[in-house]
């Protein structure tokens, strides 16, 4: 079956919607429109309760876990590793300034949208959103870009205005190296774990159609950081409309296939395989302890943005030992 799907008819951009590719804007304009809008929106939000959404090194103990290997031994509680007979370690809650980092898939089926929207576009405006929110509470950020091939763009973590328009500009501009091969997420997960020494919070943006294997990296990764995968999807991959017959390109292997999405048992093939995917993809990401944040092509990044932060917020006060006296 297919895992990147690319229509070869895909409609033009109509002249009055705005877009974020490169063509017809550039970062600037794009962190300009997210600060003016859902950056407003999302900041009101966050303040006062900013702390409950990320977890590192700060002086409020938060929770206390089964020690790690790469953890600190200087949290090490020895009270509840004599109780337990296993070694456990405090886990406090993120002072206000954090190290963020932005693990970004860039191959090539981030490129791909049904509509007037790609993937990429919505990896834009969420690296602009938080980009922006996170600034404003002073914190660094950092991103390491994945474009398909072996090799990174590596941007060290740092808190300036310019340091996130150059990374949006990255983000935005598309690869002039074709690949053909799928994306190896363990490449990526993996330069992460040796790069990032500091506990951090990152993000990953992928549509998580890669090779397997990479679940190990992860749960090294989630071991030492605070790690929420976003993953960008496209109603097409999710299920196949009848649309006629259709030219269907891969986009990482280039291989094409003459289909007929009228045939329903075609369709249902191809929605009980990307059922199938998704499955073992939320089984992966839960495995590891790791949140997901889920943005689709056809939806405002602000409202997926806004949908995590309640659901963030709601579990972290039900696992939180504090929640029991105020019940």
């Amino acid at each position: 079956m297919f895992k990147f799907l690319t229509r070869t008819d895909r409609p033009s951009r109509p002249s009055e919607t705005i877009g974020v590719t490169p063509s017809n804007t550039d970062a600037r304009a794009l962190l300009a429109r997210v600060a003016w809008t859902s950056g407003k929106r999302l900041d009101g939000l966050i303040q006062g309760n900013y702390q409950t959404l990320f977890r590192g090194t700060g002086l409020t103990l938060a929770d206390i876990r089964q020690y790690a290997p790469g953890d600190d031994v200087r949290y090490i509680d020895w009270n509840v590793t004599a109780r337990m007979q296993a070694t456990h370690v405090r886990e406090h809650e993120e002072d206000r300034e954090i190290a963020a980092w932005f693990l970004i898939d860039l191959s090539a089926s981030i490129d791909f949208g049904s509509g007037y929207v790609s993937k990429r576009e919505v990896a834009g405006q969420t690296v602009a959103t938080l980009g922006h929110l996170l600034q404003q509470h002073g914190n660094c950020l950092g991103a390491i870009l994945h474009r398909g091939q072996a090799q990174f763009d590596v941007l060290a973590a740092r808190n300036s205005r310019r340091h996130l328009l150059h990374m949006l500009q990255q983000l935005l501009t598309p690869s002039t190296q074709p690949t053909s091969q799928l994306t190896d997420l363990s490449e990526l997960l993996w330069r992460a774990n040796r790069i990032i020494k500091r506990r951090s919070t990152i993000f990953i943006l992928s549509d998580f159609y890669a090779s397997p294997g990479w679940d190990k990296a992860l749960r090294m990764l989630s071991r030492r950081h605070d790690v929420v995968a976003i993953r960008l999807t496209d109603p097409f991959e999710q299920s196949l409309p009848e649309a006629g017959m259709l030219t269907l390109r891969d986009a990482e292997t280039g291989e094409q296939v003459f289909v007929d999405t009228g045939d329903p048992a075609f369709r249902q093939r191809f929605d009980d395989q990307a059922l199938e995917h998704e499955r073992a993809l939320i089984d992966t990401l839960t495995g590891a302890g790791v949140d997901c944040l889920e943005l689709s092509t056809d939806e405002a990044v602000q409202d997926g943005l806004i949908r995590f932060i309640h659901e963030r917020q709601r579990m972290i006060r039900q696992s939180s030992p504090r929640a029991h006296h105020y019940g």
